[in-house]
């Protein structure tokens, strides 16, 4: 494993500023935003000329591996919302929204394949969350995984064309956002090879779900994974439960995001997982921790998470005693 970098921490920086940062502090990949006007990576520009040949000697020439390219607020259009909600990303109707969601995702696949970057980051978002609820109306789930297999089969069937991986992020408010759903999408999909999981430990601890079992079920979809921590504030849960709304600045708040080793995430025990299921992949800090800096945290979870990570397998022991083992 590897300590990465997602360069949307600094949107307002260029891409060339902060891989030369990030590298001072022992990063070693970044991953990179290509989502319309990100005003770092734009798709349109890779797939000109020999632009995708000069971001490979920019990143290479620093020593930096590309892990992933990231395309969050486009793909969410894909299955929604696709009302107000979704009208920072795109104004629009439904179906230009959605059409535009597509399209979109398919042109980072060929971004990506151009960069040879084998995987692209995003959301399959959902028009309403709320429906994961038996009441009002129990049948809604239903028709969103039917609405799912529409719309990302193709999108997948193209992915694979361009030898790409789609890894989406499990997330409350889209359509995959725990183990049931996760495994659920693999089928509704007929184990399609190009679809699996950028897996946010702190995502899956906002549900109180266990980011080890996550691990260990869904091991061999997890193609990409964010290095990014979550507290759930103790003294506030016995009044805010865990989906308590408001803004993540709120003192009284009972979740919130934190850098690696400052909330509740068991940073041993989850590297531990992903090494046993043979991840060999990146930890890319993402940070949304509003307790402090992003220099803050540029710094600390370098220092943190770097002696964490495990070098290399287990080689067995070859005395008599444990010769089997």
């Amino acid at each position: 494993m590897k300590m990465g970098f997602f360069t949307a921490n600094f949107s307002e920086k260029p891409l060339k500023d902060i891989a030369k940062m990030v590298v001072e502090y022992g990063y070693e990949a970044i991953e990179i935003p290509v989502y319309e006007g990100n005003g770092q990576l734009e798709i349109e520009e890779v797939l000109q000329g020999n632009n995708a040949k000069k971001v490979l000697e920019l990143t290479r020439g620093l020593g930096l591996e590309i892990s992933a390219l990231s395309n969050h607020p486009e793909s969410f259009l894909v299955m929604g919302p696709t009302g107000v909600d979704t009208d920072f990303i795109m104004k629009g109707s439904a179906e230009e929204k959605i059409k535009h969601g597509t399209t979109r995702l398919i042109r980072t696949a060929q971004a990506a394949n151009a960069l040879g970057v084998d995987v692209v980051v995003g959301y399959p978002g959902v028009e309403n969350w709320g429906r994961f609820f038996f009441f009002p109306y129990g049948q809604g789930w239903e028709e969103y995984e039917q609405q799912f297999v529409e719309r990302f089969t193709p999108i997948l069937d193209e992915f694979k064309k361009y030898g790409v991986k789609f890894a989406v992020e499990p997330h409350p408010n889209s359509f995959i956002y725990d183990i049931h759903t996760a495994e659920r999408a693999i089928e509704l999909v007929d184990n399609h090879p190009a679809l699996g999981y950028n897996f946010d430990p702190a995502n899956i601890l906002y549900l109180a779900i266990s980011p080890q079992i996550f691990i260990d079920r869904l091991g061999d979809r997890i193609f990409h994974v964010h290095a990014k921590d979550a507290e759930l504030v103790e003294h506030n849960l016995a009044t805010g439960g865990t989906l308590m709304q408001g803004d993540m600045r709120r003192l009284d708040r009972s979740f919130r995001f934190r850098i690696p080793g400052w909330g509740d995430v068991p940073w041993k025990k989850v590297i531990t997982e992903l090494s046993m299921v043979g991840y060999k992949g990146v930890l890319s800090y993402e940070h949304e921790d509003v307790t402090m800096s992003r220099m803050d945290g540029v710094k600390k979870t370098a220092a943190y998470l770097k002696p964490l990570i495990i070098e290399a397998a287990y080689e067995g022991r070859t005395d008599k005693l444990f010769s089997d083992n």
